[in-house]
């Protein structure tokens, strides 16, 4: 599979794996830590957990996918990830949220198209 890599008009390292049908995150180590930003896009993802250690990632793009679950050990593994665009999942319980809270560079975080977003007090959650 021919994965585009490129500068986005941010200047940052760009890896598009989008809409390969993905089901689940793995063998992203094969990046070596190379991208700033990475997109998920279109797939089929449930879970947002197996990232290996991503210094460099600052950027995930994984809209459009079937994520429900977000896994506890994202903080260790994207400790620079400062923008966060979950749009069109299938999360929906506040609760569901929790891990992101943990993420200490983390700034920017789209959840539109998701059911949680129709939760009472759903902005003062977030």
């Amino acid at each position: 599979m021919f994965s585009p890599q490129f500068t986005n008009p941010l200047r940052e390292r760009e890896i598009k794996l989008r809409a390969y049908k993905i089901p689940a995150i793995e063998n992203l180590g094969s990046t070596q830590d190379q991208f700033d930003t990475i997109d998920l896009s279109d797939n089929e993802i449930r879970k947002l957990e197996n990232f290996p250690l991503l210094k460099r990632l600052k950027t995930l793009l994984i809209s459009n996918n079937l994520i429900f679950r977000v896994g506890d050990d994202l903080k260790d593994c994207l400790p620079n990830l400062h923008t966060l665009m979950l749009a069109n999942n299938n999360i929906v319980n506040l609760q569901d949220l929790n891990p992101l809270c943990n993420l200490p560079a983390l700034r920017r975080l789209c959840l539109i198209e998701n059911n949680v977003t129709k939760q009472p007090n759903y902005r003062l959650y977030v």
